[in-house]
């Protein structure tokens, strides 16, 4: 690479080569700094041996004193350091020596975020008005009392009076549908699926809705109906008429993203329609700041999925992740090996956050994503972000170091900044001599013309040291450890190595969780702050190589230069994959070929530029989890992608489903052109041909600049400071040094070195020094006495381990309980069966799985050996309700279980008198289905699959009316996936005490459990000051009358009692509730309370003492039906227990529970399968002392999400007719409940249905005056034979199982939340 200058404006560097290609302009906007990259050509030289020369402008963003727009000004300055002449600040720019402009920018994503985009209207089907404000139901943060859910996009909601559906759902017998419409048409859909057209629009009526909205102002649209991503006739003439009256934004979600689900694609249309005008907009104002527009040049715009799209093709869509992108392509061809293929992991630390990302030779692209609240449905580069960057604060909260999410910003900027800031992750670079105040931006202060102030830094650390050291030495005082007070600089390295472990969590989860080991990767690190933590971060991972490029600080902008335009093209399909079928799947793809390469050409490019991958998005049959499978190159018609599918999926997901359909849902082509071939790791072909020249004596160096102490773990060491643009290709710097640029800082630690080539830095772990094992290397860094330090890195640690059981589990699993709506939790338990961690998954589950470990420590003691993996879901043994199955792994060293780790998962059917196994008319346990006090699902390593088969389907048969589980397969295989999970948490456990020593790691899990009880006590002692000492009483009761009646007690040093008392007896119905359930309802609604980050664990229960009276509604006895009592009485239990400490009004009080299926049936020694559907939905959250009620969302013991409504109607035979929000249900008050929900479902066939709901009789009380929310009914609406579509609507209570004819509705009505205050 040619020499690199930053370029000061009026500077000129050398004149531009006459008769050579122009100049070349890459932008990275982002919303702090706009990096700009100048590339021209000049006379081959020593210097230039290619050439080419780079130029380096940084500028702010927004400086509206000094220029209109970053990305001109950065412009104008290349062109003056470029052709040495002068432009015009306020003039036109001469494109005249310009060839291209390439841009990435954070325009559309900063108006996402501060929802500063175009006003625009949605126009969506008849029933579907407020679909996008439930979303998926699913709250964003469980332990958030106040539910903060980002607005929706669009002003005003168009509801078109039209619906289709499909006629060929995929389980249930067929037919149906056209004798109950027997007058609709039926057409074939773009996909081959037959779609019925059940009432079409009157145009007329959508001409005047249109035009309403029109002349309200709006002027952009996203229309979105349902099943047009197959059947688009509606949509089409939607936007004809919507042209005809004149606006100049219409978006079609048929046209933008033709995949099924109605969800994430009516989101995607209303973020183009809100984004696309403003882009278009910036690029005309772009535009006219040059003499030409950009008519002799080319212009474009970084996308998501990291191609460049002409300027006038940019659409909002594409443009959410443009910055980032172009930083993934620029380490992906810059540090990456198609030789020995390394993967490599991109660490793109900024100011207030850090991006990671990974590349093995081709570009990891998904296809659904969240981002700023909204589900967006487009390709885009597999990145993930965490909150943790130079920026990002640190405090000291419930015993904890933390680094963000809070962030310091660019103003005031961190404590050093001299504008008052808090400390913040560069002050502790600061202040342990990683950055360098002298070789640092002298731009700060009122005049902005001083140093960054250490002093600043280090004055607020002493007084963060002083609160972290009087906690430590009090906490260590209890526990008989002799306490040495922490330097200020060992607090700041602390907090180094906290905010490591945060940005190392996210990296583990795109490896590690996908089945890649972390260790066999390179790390290439860039961004502002990334070269201050790369050596340290890669140690954290055990990589031992790390790539930081010399245009690190700028390397999205440099990113562009080396990307490829490109353009795709997407058709939707439903075909399953044959023989029968390939053929014409593999035409389409031909044609969808042909019209990106004819795309591509109308750019300017040839046959020979233009690279193409093409697509099959498949899944198995009855699954909702798809693969985008890549053509193989070489093969022949494409046989090989079935074979590719399964092999993929057995990777990604550790199985295959032999027996079952692959089914391709969508079509796509990317074709990919450019100028020249892209070169990708030049720098590995460098470092074998480079002379080694370690520098032995620094200060002689040409690069030296001075020697400084840096502080690392065990003290001040003297650093070699060097300048890099002085540094020659070969030469080796060792640690500790500190390598500077214009714009970058690299540190590089003890016991590693850099090697330098023309274009990097590579640093490189000392290779006798990471020989070492790693427990040698970690057992320096802790012991077991409590450290704040270690207490923060293992709070991470052991959260991560339980997270990525949850991604195994979610990954291996088949049903759409665990898969799809994420009905699971994973936990990490210590020798006593105590939790210690719990992935935040379904709170129901948090408290009762300790229960169920330690019963079956008790159970089986004495009996546990290696290999041994026990099932049990029986509510005596820690159980909930009996679909909830733990399975529970016991970890042994030396022939003694040294932890425990746990999953417990929502499963399909069990058996018992329902599909579902969800009965709302039990009586008796064994009507909920197959139960068992704990049994071993694997002896010694062998899985006893006829204990399970005896467990599932024997047993349960053997009662009057019962059948086994009707979908042995399925619950079978989500048993194996929840042993999988468990083994992965094994594994994890094993690394962390190979990482750490067994010793270490256990008292690490003892002294995190007492930093959740110091919370918790804090807690409930301020809780009684503010009560002044008095007792404090609570009580609500069920729809039958039941009453849950609670009396807490609080001493002054914080334990307390919690009575149930005076709760009624145990019912004889379904509503009774296990012991474990209110354990997990104290524990959850304590964590909610201390409203902080805090690890959740049994440390949260320890002050609490609980009483529950025997044989009560809480405490029933072994037989006892218990199936509603997991889903219904455990919201009860928190809506009781959070207006007893006054914390927040009831919530909805229900999961309101709906199953509906057939039975399996045995014929001549054959058994047909049955099926069964589950959903809960969601309903109004209670209001609190400082905020509204959210509508729509599952509170408190649940947050499963809900089928999408297009998945919903493929898979069933089953018609939705509404999802809307249930207007003003919510108590009124000072401040007013959430609403509830409406679901209006039409059955096809007959079937059996059950509801388990409540709040039907009972209203969610409000609080402190507020008002109460309204009550939900269930409705079931019989179709009266011989009427001509007459229906008899009845009332179906608070619970009912019932039989549906073909026609019938049941509409469920969800509660309201309670208001709280009078107004």
């Amino acid at each position: 690479m040619s020499n690199i200058e930053a370029s000061p404006c009026h500077s000129p560097l050398l004149a531009l080569r006459p008769g050579q290609p122009g100049i070349r302009v890459c932008i990275d906007r982002g919303g702090t700094f706009t990096d700009c990259v100048g590339i021209f050509p000049v006379e081959p030289s020593a210097e230039h041996p290619d050439g080419e020369r780079i130029v380096v402008v940084k500028l702010l963003s927004e400086d509206p004193s000094h220029y209109a727009d970053a990305p001109r000004e950065g412009i104008r300055r290349i062109l003056e350091a470029a052709t040495g002449k002068q432009h015009q600040r306020d003039g036109l720019l001469d494109t005249s020596s310009l060839a291209s402009v390439r841009m990435g920018t954070t325009v559309a994503t900063n108006a996402l975020l501060e929802r500063k985009g175009e006003p625009c209207a949605l126009v969506i089907t008849r029933g579907f008005r407020d679909l996008l404000r439930i979303g998926n139901q699913a709250r964003p943060r469980i332990f958030d009392l106040e539910i903060a859910k980002p607005d929706v996009l669009y002003q005003s909601v168009i509801q078109i009076n039209e619906r289709v559906t499909l006629d060929d759902y995929t389980i249930g017998s067929h037919g149906t549908p056209s004798q109950l419409h027997a007058d609709d048409s039926v057409v074939l859909g773009r996909t081959g699926e037959r779609v019925r057209v059940l009432a079409a629009p009157d145009w007329s009526a959508v001409r005047n809705q249109l035009q309403l909205t029109y002349d309200s102002g709006i002027r952009s649209i996203a229309v979105c109906l349902m099943h047009s991503y197959t059947f688009t006739a509606h949509e089409e003439e939607i936007g004809r008429i919507a042209r005809d009256i004149g606006f100049s934004h219409i978006t079609l979600s048929s046209e933008l993203v033709p995949m099924v689900k109605i969800v994430p694609r009516a989101h995607s249309a209303t973020v183009d329609a809100y984004l696309t005008p403003g882009i278009r907009r910036y690029a005309e104002g772009f535009s006219s700041g040059f003499d030409s527009g950009f008519s002799n040049m080319r212009v474009d715009i970084m996308q998501s999925d990291g191609g460049l799209a002409p300027i006038n093709k940019f659409t909002g869509l594409r443009a959410i992740l443009s910055g980032p992108a172009a930083g993934v392509v620029g380490y992906a061809v810059t540090c990456h090996d198609p030789g020995s293929k390394v993967p490599v992991i991109g660490f793109d630390m900024g100011g207030t956050s850090t991006d990671v990302s990974r590349f093995d030779g081709r570009f990891d692209h998904i296809y659904e994503a969240m981002t700023a609240g909204v589900t967006i449905q487009a390709p885009q580069l597999n990145i993930n972000t965490v909150a943790a960057g130079g920026g990002s604060c640190l405090l000291f909260r419930n015993g904890l170091m933390m680094v963000g999410p809070e962030s310091a910003g660019a103003h005031p900027g961190p404590a050093c900044y001299r504008k008052g800031g808090p400390l913040a992750v560069t002050d502790a670079n600061l202040l342990l001599g990683r950055l360098q105040a002298k070789h640092f931006p002298w731009i700060f202060g009122p005049g902005e013309d001083q140093p960054l102030d250490v002093e600043a830094a280090r004055s607020q650390f002493l007084q963060l040291a002083q609160s972290i050291n009087s906690k430590t030495s009090a906490e260590r005082s209890l526990l008989g450890q002799h306490h040495d007070d922490k330097s200020v600089e060992d607090i700041a390295l602390g907090f180094l190595e906290v905010a490591n472990e945060t940005m190392c969590r996210p990296i583990r989860a795109l490896t590690e969780a996908k089945g890649h080991d972390v260790q066999q990767h390179d790390l290439a690190c860039f961004g502002g702050a990334g070269g201050q933590h790369a050596c340290a971060v890669a140690d954290n991972l055990g990589i031992r190589r790390v790539f930081v490029h010399r245009l690190a600080s700028v390397l999205s902008a440099y990113g562009l230069a080396l990307a490829e335009v490109v353009h795709e093209e997407q058709a939707p399909a439903a075909d399953v994959w044959s023989m029968a079928t390939r053929n014409a799947l593999i035409s389409r793809l031909d044609d969808l070929t042909s019209v990106c390469r004819s795309k591509l050409h109308s750019q300017g490019f040839s046959d020979a530029q233009i690279r193409v991958d093409r697509f099959f998005n498949m899944r198995y049959d009855g699954t909702d989890t798809s693969i985008m499978v890549p053509e193989r190159v070489g093969a022949e018609f494409g046989a090989e992608f079935s074979a590719e599918f399964e092999a993929m999926h057995r990777h990604e997901f550790g199985f295959e489903l032999h027996g079952r359909d692959v089914v391709v849902d969508d079509l796509r082509v990317r074709a990919m052109g450019a100028q020249t071939e892209a070169k990708y790791g030049e720098v590995h072909d460098e470092l074998l041909h480079l002379c080694p020249a370690p520098v032995l004596c620094p200060a002689t160096h040409p690069a030296f600049v001075e020697n400084v102490s840096v502080y690392f773990r065990g003290g001040l060491r003297n650093a070699a400071i060097f300048k890099l643009d002085r540094l020659a290709p070969g030469d080796i710097v060792a640690g500790p040094a500190i390598i500077l640029d214009a714009h970058n800082t690299v540190l590089v630690e003890p016991e590693w070195r850099a090697t330098v080539t023309s274009s990097q830095l590579v640093l490189e772990r000392d290779s006798a020094v990471f020989g070492a094992s790693t427990e040698k290397r970690s057992c320096r860094r802790a012991t077991t006495d409590l450290d704040p330090i270690q207490l923060s890195v293992f709070s991470h640690r052991f959260m991560a381990i339980a997270e990525q059981m949850g991604r195994t589990l979610e990954k291996t699993s088949t049903s759409t309980n665990i898969k799809e709506r994420l009905d699971f939790s994973c936990a990490l338990f210590d020798p006593t069966g105590n939790l210690v961690a719990n992935a935040p998954h379904i709170p129901v589950h948090l408290g009762s799985m300790s229960h169920a470990v330690q019963f079956q420590l008790k159970q089986f003691a004495g009996d546990l050996v290696e290999g041994d993996v026990i099932l049990a879901n029986h509510p005596q043994a820690g159980g909930s309700h009996l679909p909830d199955i733990t399975i529970i792994t016991p970890v042994f060293k030396d022939g003694v279980a040294i932890f425990f780790v746990a999953s417990r998962g929502h499963h399909s059917d069990i058996g018992g008198i329902s599909p579902g196994s969800m009965p709302s008319t039990s009586k008796e346990l064994f009507q909920e289905g197959a139960s068992t006090m704990g049994l071993k699902i694997v002896k010694r390593g062998v899985f006893q699959e006829a204990d399970v088969r005896r467990f599932l389907l024997e047993e349960p048969a053997n009662y009057p009316e019962c059948t086994g589980t009707r979908n042995y397969r399925d619950v079978l295989s989500d048993l194996k996936a929840q042993i999988a999970a468990n083994h992965r948490g094994i594994t994890l456990l094993r690394a962390l005490c190979l990482e750490y020593g067994l010793d270490v790691v256990q008292a690490y899990m003892s002294h995190i459990q007492r930093t959740a009880e110091a919370a918790v006590r804090a807690l409930l002692v301020e809780t009684r000051k503010r009560h002044g000492g008095s007792q404090l009483c609570g009580s609500d009761s069920m729809d039958d009358g039941s009453k849950i009646s609670l009396t807490v007690t609080i001493d002054d040093d914080g334990s307390s009692v919690f009575d149930f008392s005076g709760t009624s007896p145990e019912v004889y119905g379904n509503i009774n509730a296990p012991p474990s359930v209110t354990y997990s309802a104290i524990i959850y609604c304590l964590r909610c309370m201390v409203q902080s980050e805090l690890p959740l664990n049994q440390g949260c229960l320890a002050p609490v003492q609980v009483v529950i009276p025997e044989y009560s509604l809480l405490s029933p006895s072994p037989t006892a039906a218990v199936v509603g009592g997991n889903v219904l009485t455990s919201q009860r239990l928190c809506d009781v227990i959070l207006s007893t400490f006054g914390a927040a009004a009831a919530s909805q009080g229900c999961m309101n529970n709906l199953t509906f299926g057939v039975p399996a049936t045995e014929a001549s020694g054959s058994r047909q399968e049955g099926w069964g559907y589950y959903e809960t939905i969601a309903g109004g959250h209670g209001a609190g002392p400082t905020w509204n009620g959210q509508s729509g969302v599952h509170t408190h013991m649940t947050n499963t999400r809900i089928t999408d409504p297009e998945i919903l109607e493929r898979r069933y035979p089953v018609i939705l007719h509404r999802f809307s929000l249930r207007e003003n249900t919510g108590g009124k008050g000072r401040h007013t409940g959430g609403d509830g929900c409406v679901r209006d479902i039409e059955f096809l066939q007959g079937m059996s249905v059950s509801l388990l709901t409540e709040r039907r009789v009972f209203s969610p009380p409000g609080l402190a005056g507020g008002e109460h929310g309204a009550r939900g009914a269930n409705l079931w609406k019989r179709r009266l034979p011989g009427t001509g579509g007459d229906f008899q609507v009845l009332n179906l209570g608070s619970k009912n199982t019932f039989f549906v004819s073909p026609g019938d509705h049941v509409v469920v009505m969800t509660p309201g939340g309670g208001g709280y205050g009078s107004v």
